[in-house]
């Protein structure tokens, strides 16, 4: 019998997968699938490292309380070990995390505390600031603090490189990292200068983040703000050591999430978000390279924890980074046309209680009421609230006996004011086309077609 008797026994020798289908150049690419790790990431890795590290040191007895600043995948890790080892733990998470990782987090026994990803270092909200100072504020407890504990690098450099050296066959002339806390590329770097001093290191780094530009020119510019999770910073982590790199590729989030989508289709490889940052700059470094290489990057985590986001179409369009034909017209504002079989709706026949739960499935306010391909009425949670606060067996009445039958119809060349109007007043608008229903205009479409306009305006003067 071949077995294990605990999961963190599972932690590392992930696989090396050779890129085969996307265009590596003159180069060959492998990935080092980090996705791999029982909790689905790079961070197992670091989070057994530092909590053994804090055990060995005497830190740490039966049913202490860890605490840790984390964009997500740290605090898995750490929630993994945390459980199998019985120690409680808390995290301070930015509000950008997809809601997959927080679930995920709350089902392994962690204690979330939400704040702000919009601050920067200094504000009280800030979420490192904020978990040092849970910490204090808590007996029993250890600051994990990933940001400033050496045995953060220390678990790449003595498994994860060893292992990318042993797998390569002692022949890698060039590897692309992310930094978030920056362990994994001062641990590499630290370990391919004892074994192969050849190697070259180029930092991946989200648009927005200020390490690219500290990379080029050794100055700290102004932080912006990205939606890729877990790479990127507005300041430089202490444990840090970018002496070794040598070339910096600032990737924007569109790039980003359309090579992870790539990944997934020609690859197979589901991605998470800062993966597709790490891919596309290998991408780039092994296109330009006129000599050919033999280039690793990482797979830092599964793609499992964005498909309410970079690998759903409709937050991908609401959010700009998937663009569809411009009309010029009201059209423009539908996030989910009718006839593209995107609208959720419910039939005059169907129970409030159905209504009810697609409403709660897609985190929608209001249903459009389809008959014979027509909208027969407007159902919204108000409607609903009505008629079962006071008899709750009305939840199995027809939706026909509830809904809203005062509909407001507007047409593409409707003035943008006009449907302002509408939706200030809590109703939405009917969008119909040369007499056919073209889609719902509600609140939410309104604003993320403003926000998506303010953006496209930003990105114009900055270009300029």
């Amino acid at each position: 019998m071949n077995y294990t008797n605990s999961v963190l026994s599972l932690i590392g020798n992930t696989p090396l997968l050779k890129v085969e289908k996307l265009d590596t150049g003159n180069c060959e690419l492998f990935l080092k699938l980090e996705n791999q790790n029982p909790g689905g990431s790079i961070k197992d890795r670091i989070a057994l490292s530092m909590i053994s590290a804090a055990e060995a040191q005497g830190k740490l007895r039966p049913g202490s309380t860890l605490v840790e600043a984390t964009a997500g995948n740290t605090g898995l890790g750490l929630a993994l070990v945390a459980a199998q080892k019985g120690y409680k733990l808390t995290l301070v998470i930015p509000d950008k995390m997809s809601q997959e990782k927080v679930s995920h987090l709350r089902a392994l026994g962690a204690q979330i505390v939400v704040t702000r990803s919009d601050v920067e270092k200094g504000h009280p909200e800030y979420y490192q600031d904020m978990a040092e100072r849970i910490a204090q504020e808590t007996p029993d407890s250890f600051y994990i603090n990933q940001f400033g504990n050496p045995a953060n690098p220390a678990a790449h450099e003595k498994t994860t490189g060893p292992e990318i050296w042993e797998q390569m066959g002692h022949q890698v002339d060039a590897v692309v990292c992310g930094v978030g806390s920056g362990g994994t590329i001062t641990g590499l770097s630290r370990y391919f200068s004892r074994v192969s001093p050849a190697t070259e290191f180029a930092l991946a780094d989200p648009a927005g983040s200020v390490l690219a530009g500290y990379i080029k020119d050794k100055t700290l510019g102004k932080a912006g703000s990205w939606f890729v999770e877990g790479i990127g910073e507005d300041f430089i982590p202490p444990i840090v050591d970018l002496s070794r790199v040598t070339k910096a590729y600032t990737i924007g989030d569109a790039e980003s999430f359309s090579t992870a989508r790539d990944l997934l289709r020609t690859e197979g490889v589901l991605a998470g978000s800062s993966s597709g940052t790490l891919v596309a700059a290998a991408l780039r470094y092994c296109r330009e390279s006129v000599t050919p290489k033999r280039v690793v990057t990482i797979v830092a985590d599964s793609g499992n924890k964005y498909l309410s986001k970079m690998f759903n179409d409709f937050w991908m369009a609401d959010h700009g980074f998937l663009r569809k034909a411009a009309f010029g017209d009201l059209r423009d504002l539908v996030g989910r046309p009718f006839h593209e079989g995107s609208v959720c709706s419910v039939k005059p026949a169907d129970t409030l209680m159905t209504a009810f739960m697609r409403m709660r499935m897609y985190e929608y306010a209001q249903l459009p009421v389809i008959e014979d391909g027509k909208v027969a009425g407007i159902l919204d949670e108000s409607d609903i609230l009505l008629a079962v606060h006071k008899d709750l067996s009305n939840y199995y009445k027809p939706v026909r006996e509830h809904m809203t039958q005062n509909l407001v119809t507007v047409q593409p060349s409707t003035p943008l004011e006009e449907i302002t109007a509408i939706l200030g007043k809590g109703m939405a608008g009917l969008l119909y086309r040369e007499g056919k229903f073209y889609g719902l205009i509600t609140k939410v479409d309104l604003l993320n077609h403003l926000r998506r306009e303010f953006l496209e305006a930003k990105d114009k003067t900055h270009a300029i």
